[in-house]
């Protein structure tokens, strides 16, 4: 391999912060040196999956010991029950050859085998047992002959296979059994997996390849460190490793990088996939990774993790902590995995094993935070912890000393009361004592949904509006989860325009397939292809207005519901006549965030121009289990949904329009409805929904309505809040007196009034006034304007503090107030201002 230096200025471009250019030693290490860096990272790499000695001593272990242990026996006994079958298995009920998903088992269960042999704890028949290894290492030699090596017969199936879960299960086998692995074996597998890296260029990574990017990217280069140093060559990890180190920069949306879009956003957005919001699982999976490699590297001289563990932080406290309630992973940054049935609080705790262990890397205030942060986790989840999914036994044992630390105090990172605008990611989080509220949006930048390998089958209105709204002190899975998107209608999600249609899965469309299969089509459909991941699997929309500001602790929202990209191009005669797609209702909506509500704006609502549907509107929809004790009163103009057994409660004020109808329902589904591969469980939930209905050729329709999570019928009542300034499609604008705030968001082109505003063209704004003070923030929701002006009519006013894009300056009636906005990239401005006189 060249030895190309990685100069401080090459590292600066790839990074972007002067902070991490010490990341990688720029003087290449002796001989000497590698072969001890090369040794320390093997070790490292056997105590971070199995322990050491005084580890696997403490009690905490055990339960991860005994399922090291009970997996190994199994794993052992399935390789018995496959010795003298017919030659295409290893393992008993694993037929090989044409299943990559058997192949990927097959080595994952040689891999736990591995495993077992290495953990100090466990009984000598498995621990450092050399028949066993032995046993592992023959494996490895047959699969290779028999299914991997051939390159003209392998890569079938799902690329992932073959460019990163093979290859992470025999890298991490190899690395436990480095001592006794022959090199012959090692080197062959290393030229295979080089070979199998068909997204990739010369048998390496490409940063230019879709496929070679974020958490994707964190994990090739995580396999190709550990090879390079099963055959001691420094450039190879020096390569990965500096090729690594692009996922830790901050993504750039107007000047990117690669042409990449994957990763983490100023704004704590990430996006995996190139436009979906991914925190949940991707991002999850990026920080999980990086943080391990991190200690997989420590004291090798390879790399010096302490100057990339702020970056992470970051990731931690502005990406994460937003997104995470009472220990619970929020829906809208799931993707596809909204429909698996481990996550939620199972997401939460991959999570805390990432920040425990980056805390044992950093030092100073970041320490606290972070330790403290785990600690409060613990201390609101509903759900305990099981320290034995943790990958590494060292984390378990970090994990208890923290919380056995009287000295760190439980503190969460996130403010009591916060309002995040994800604009990147398009997605809002809205936080107070008692609840927090996430809104899920879409636009040309950002996918509807994502649909993919047969999970999430019914996905259509997941980006268009849904919200969730979550009550503390509940259980989750009792609230969402799964069984959420198993029991409520996928036309009926909370927050949700749509059309009132049937339509069909991907597999029901497409005669049972899992994609759309028409290669020989010019947009060459393959399960793999680009034109796959814009039509089926996570098409993006068609509109720009998508965003909102953000003011201290409140927030305003505005989006328009619009068209997907295969509807648009299907009229366009771009797509395949038997390609199916489906079009969207209309609507403007805005969600003003304020303190014990949530004021919703709807306005334009209705079908799209000459299709001739029915349209609903679902205000919200919750599910509770069969046997809660659920209550719906109704008043006029109000309606209260509580659940005694959980002890929680919505109330719901119509502040305009139509009154909604309330339903409370059971239903029994299956969770195969949502995933082909979630076992076929029946699941019972009431389901309530608070809908407005319109009919079939009926006008547009607005409303507006308050939610109110935790309130009381009293309260519901007698509730008097945002008053309503403004509804239409042009407009839409709230005051609340309480708080002398006045909040809009304005959707066309042109000066709108409002409260003694003018703002001119779509912009989201926020004013508020506490005694002499007025503040405003300011937001360009659809991230293209150079500039926006509000004029605030009334006595003069200057700047005293605020961004630097916020020039204020006087102006015939009032003063006015314009922001730089350009490249923003929907990112809120603020200002403070006072009287002149």
């Amino acid at each position: 391999m060249e030895r190309t230096e990685i100069s401080r200025r090459r590292l600066l471009h790839a990074l972007g912060a002067a902070g991490v250019l010490a990341a990688v030693p720029t003087r290449w290490a002796s001989a000497a040196e590698v072969e001890a860096g090369v040794a320390r990272l093997i070790s490292n790499t056997v105590e971070v999956f199995a322990g050491n000695a005084d580890s696997n001593s403490r009690t905490e272990v055990r339960g991860k010991l005994a399922a090291v242990e009970r997996v190994a026996r199994v794993n052992l006994a399935s390789m018995d029950a496959a010795s003298g079958g017919s030659g295409s298995e290893l393992f008993g009920g694993l037929p090989l050859g044409t299943s990559d998903a058997n192949l990927n088992s097959s080595y994952q269960k040689l891999y736990e085998i591995a495993l077992a042999t290495r953990t100090p704890g466990l009984p000598s028949d498995l621990y450092g047992n050399t028949g066993v290894q032995r046993r592992v290492l023959d494996g490895l030699q047959w699969l290779h002959t028999h299914f991997y090596g051939d390159q003209a017969t392998g890569y079938y199936g799902n690329w992932f296979t073959w460019e990163i879960g093979l290859s992470q299960h025999i890298s991490k086998t190899l690395a436990l059994l480095a001592e006794r692995a022959p090199d012959e074996l090692v080197t062959r597998y290393i030229a295979s997996m080089d070979a199998y890296l068909r997204n990739g260029k010369g048998g390496d990574v490409d940063l230019d390849s879709r496929f070679h990017t974020g958490a994707n990217l964190a994990d090739i280069t995580t396999n190709r460190i550990l090879q390079g140093a099963l055959v001691r060559d420094e450039g190879r990890i020096r390569k990965a490793l500096t090729d690594q180190l692009t996922v830790f920069a901050t993504i750039d949306p107007y000047a990117l990088r690669h042409g990449v879009t994957d990763g983490y956003y100023a704004d704590g957005s990430f996006l995996q996939h190139a436009s979906v919001a991914y925190t949940g699982s991707y991002g999850k999976g990026l920080l999980s990774r990086v943080v391990q490699t991190l200690k997989l590297l420590d004291g090798t001289g390879f790399a010096h993790g302490e100057e990339l563990v702020p970056t992470v932080y970051g990731w931690v406290r502005d990406g994460f902590a937003p997104l995470i309630f009472e220990g619970w992973m929020m829906e809208a940054v799931k993707g596809r995995a909204v429909s698996r049935t481990g996550t939620g609080y199972a997401d939460v705790a991959t999570v805390v094993e990432a920040v425990v262990d980056l805390a044992s890397l950093a030092d100073g205030e970041t320490v606290t935070a972070l330790s403290s942060y785990v600690k409060h986790l613990r201390a609101t989840s509903r759900a305990a912890l099981d320290p034995a999914s943790f990958v590494s036994p060292l984390s378990i044992v970090r994990y208890a000393d923290l919380l056995a630390d009287a000295s760190v105090p439980a503190a969460d990172l996130n403010p009591a009361a916060r309002s995040v605008a994800f604009n990147a990611m398009d997605r809002t989080v809205h936080r107070r004592p008692g609840y927090a509220f996430a809104l899920a949006r879409s636009s040309r930048r950002i996918s509807k949904y994502e649909y993919m390998s047969g999970e999430n089958l019914l996905p259509w209105f997941q980006g268009d509006g849904a919200h969730y709204l979550y009550l503390s002190g509940q259980d989750q899975t009792q609230a969402y989860g799964v069984d959420y998107f198993t029991a409520v209608s996928p036309y009926g999600l909370a927050g949700v325009t749509a059309p009132v249609e049937q339509r069909g899965s991907v597999p029901e469309s497409y005669g049972g397939k899992l994609f759309y299969d028409n290669p020989g089509h010019p947009l060459h459909f393959t399960a793999s292809s680009e034109s796959q991941n814009t039509y089926v699997y996570f098409p993006t929309a068609t509109q720009d207005h998508s965003g909102g500001a953000v003011l201290g602790a409140y927030g305003a929202v505005g989006w328009v519901l619009g068209d997907d990209v295969p509807w648009r191009d299907k009229q366009a005669g771009v797509l395949p006549d038997d390609f199916v797609v489906y079009r969207s209702a209309r609507a403007t909506k805005s969600w003003f965030l304020l303190d014990d509500e949530i004021v919703v704006l709807a306005a334009g609502v209705g079908d799209a121009p000459g299709a001739g549907r029915a349209v609903t509107t679902t205000l919200d929809a919750r599910i509770a289990a069969a046997t809660d004790q659920v209550s719906v009163a109704e008043g006029r103009r109000w309606v209260r949904w509580a659940n005694t057994t959980q002890g929680t409660a919505v109330g719901y004020v119509l502040l305009e329009g139509p009154q909604p109808k309330a339903r409370l329902e059971t239903v029994v589904r299956s969770r195969r409805v949502v995933r082909t591969s979630n076992p076929d469980t029946a699941v019972t939930r009431q389901v309530f929904s608070l809908t407005v209905e319109q009919p079939a050729g009926g006008p547009p329709v607005a409303f507006a309505y308050a939610l109110l999570p935790n309130a009381s019928e009293a309260a519901v009542r007698r509730h008097r809040g945002a008053e309503v300034l403004c509804n239409t499609p042009r407009l839409q604008a709230v005051r609340e007196r309480g708080l002398g705030l006045i909040a809009a968001n304005t959707f066309a082109r042109g000066v709108h009034h409002t409260a003694g505003l003018d703002i001119g063209g779509p912009a989201s704004v926020l004013v508020r006034q506490e005694g002499k003070a007025v503040s405003l923030a300011v937001a360009d929701p659809t991230t293209r304007r150079d500039t926006v002006t509000v004029l605030l009519r009334g006595p003069g006013l200057r700047k005293v503090s605020g961004d630097d894009e916020v020039r204020v300056t006087r102006a015939p009636g009032g003063t006015r107030v314009t922001v730089r906005t350009r490249h923003a990239y929907g990112r809120s401005f603020t200002a403070t201002l006072r009287r002149t006189s």
